[in-house]
């Protein structure tokens, strides 16, 4: 592949160190004048940090057609492709029809982007991986500091690979033998890295979760206890941690690194606490910080794409009227609070009910929060149930649930479950319901349908037909279409056509039936 300075890019993206983008594989022009070389990249401190920092950086503007800015991997564009692959989020217009319509095919460009912008990130940590011990041996960095960047830039490579997985490999929970997707552990930042690069194959998902694992156990050792849910700390780690072990269904091991952050973080009292105050409240793990200055522009924004037109905002996605009329959503539940002087979770319009969780439609400074605790709780709650830990399982869902309801509503208990399939049944429905409009439904989706639990991705109200508000207050028919079984090849996406045609020594596997 070429440089980004060049004319051409092929399809997997990623950094040199500090300021310096090329493809993964391919890679002609190494060297234009500006790009900083690693040498010089880790000379001193304040280089080190920034080169960590371009991490994050890359996590949050993200590489699509050709741009910077965009909302990938890890901001309002990724978060839709989550929310628009189920069935809790609206398609109200034509931005994101391809997902929600599952009418993809290898050379769709919202896909592509995710996959490049992913591979972009992970070559960014990985160049800061390879260069951490030579900036501690020229006395750069102290080895305690070498620590911390190492952990935070294999946290950021297990997060991006998991990412990847989910949308591109078939779920752990069905067939851990089936092809995953490359792992990349080393850098590619120089001619003679290509081929070995482009020798990386899919191996199989049992080998991406080991090394995601892997990662995340090395980065717990070496990650401080940092308060801040802007950098990667020991508990972020292992909240991911707990996160990749519902996905293998691990209960035992959801609930062991649970119990390390159960006295780290909070459920909060308000459930909108978490999405105000800067995204810095006792239940924020961790996010990708934006401001005004640094942000992800207008097509990455949460808020100019989630929120109310009415308000400034695009209005691309809002909420389905399906979840929003379900039966097991309590109708006094504060997670229904329309905006008003108390900054309601919800704003409602002429077309529609849109999220309130995103407010800043004008300088886009919305965090991208990536883990809350909260998940992290659900998770142990479903694990504790699927164990047999039944008053366990109540007892956290109820940290989640109750609070949200006005004090008159009674809290869950043992009894009103017939069986341990009902109590996770009621867990699944309030994980949608506490997560609506942060991108969490397709990875359950693919967790869910690899184990049976779910038969693929259900019915949805169909695209661009909820064209008022009386398909949410009233009972009238909402029309439905875009179900997809998880025995269709559509179930997860097809590795970009570009990425296979540019490989040019060792081409990965396609995904059945592209």
């Amino acid at each position: 592949m070429k440089n980004i300075f060049s004319n051409k890019i092929k399809s997997v993206l990623v950094a040199l160190a500090m300021v310096g983008f090329t493809s993964s594989c391919d890679v002609t022009d190494l060297q234009p004048a500006n790009i900083i070389p690693d040498a010089e990249a880790f000379a001193d401190a304040n280089r080190v940090n920034a080169a960590v920092l371009g991490i994050y950086e890359s996590a949050q503007r993200g590489f699509y057609l050709g741009a910077v800015q965009r909302g990938y991997p890890f901001g309002a564009a990724s978060t839709q492709q989550g929310d628009m692959r189920g069935e809790d989020m609206y398609n109200d217009q034509l931005f994101y029809e391809i997902t929600y319509i599952n009418g993809f095919n290898p050379q769709t460009a919202n896909n592509n982007g995710q996959w490049i912008s992913l591979y972009r990130m992970i070559n960014r940590a990985n160049i800061v991986i390879e260069n951490l011990d030579g900036a501690v041996s020229r006395g750069a960095i102290t080895q305690a500091v070498r620590d911390q960047f190492m952990g935070e830039a294999l946290f950021l490579r297990a997060l991006a690979h998991h990412e990847l997985v989910i949308y591109f490999s078939r779920p752990y929970s069905d067939n851990p033998s089936a092809p995953g997707i490359p792992y990349r552990t080393f850098a590619i930042n120089d001619v003679s890295k290509v081929g070995p690069g482009e020798a990386v194959g899919r191996g199989t998902v049992q080998s991406v979760y080991d090394q995601l694992l892997a990662d995340l156990n090395q980065a717990e050792t070496l990650l401080g206890n940092g308060t801040s849910p802007f950098r990667a700390n020991k508990g972020t780690a292992i909240a991911l941690k707990a996160r990749v072990f519902l996905h293998m269904k691990r209960w035992s091991d959801v609930i062991t690194e649970y119990n390390k952050i159960t006295s780290r973080y909070a459920v909060t009292a308000n459930p909108l606490a978490p999405f105000r105050s800067g995204g810095t409240s006792s239940d924020n793990v961790f996010s990708f910080q934006n401001t005004q200055a640094s942000n992800p522009g207008v097509n990455g924004a949460l808020a100019n794409m989630y929120g109310n037109p009415n308000l400034g905002a695009r209005g691309l996605v809002k909420i389905s009227p399906l979840i929003w009329r379900a039966t097991w959503w309590h109708p006094e539940d504060t997670r229904r609070s329309v905006r008003g002087a108390t900054d309601g979770f919800v704003s409602q319009g002429p077309l529609g009910i849109f999220t309130n969780k995103y407010t800043d439609a004008v300088t886009f400074s919305d965090p991208s929060i990536i883990i809350r605790f909260s998940e992290i709780v659900l998770a142990a709650a479903e694990a504790n149930a699927r164990l047999g830990n039944t008053q366990a399982a109540v007892t956290l869902l109820n940290s989640v649930r109750s609070r949200a309801l006005p004090a008159t509503v009674p809290a869950y208990t043992v009894a009103d479950f017939a069986n341990a399939d009902a109590l996770i049944d009621a867990i699944i429905r309030e994980t949608r319901i506490e997560f609506l409009a942060e991108g969490r439904r397709f990875p359950n989706i693919h967790r869910l349908s690899g184990e049976g639990r779910m038969t693929g991705i259900p019915a949805k109200a169909t695209s661009r037909s909820i064209t008022g508000l009386n398909f949410y207050t009233t009972n009238v028919n909402i029309p439905t279409d875009h179900s997809l079984p998880y025995t269709s090849h559509l179930f997860i996406w097809p590795i970009p056509l570009e990425e296979i045609l540019t490989n040019a020594s060792a081409p990965i596997e396609q995904n059945p039936g592209y």
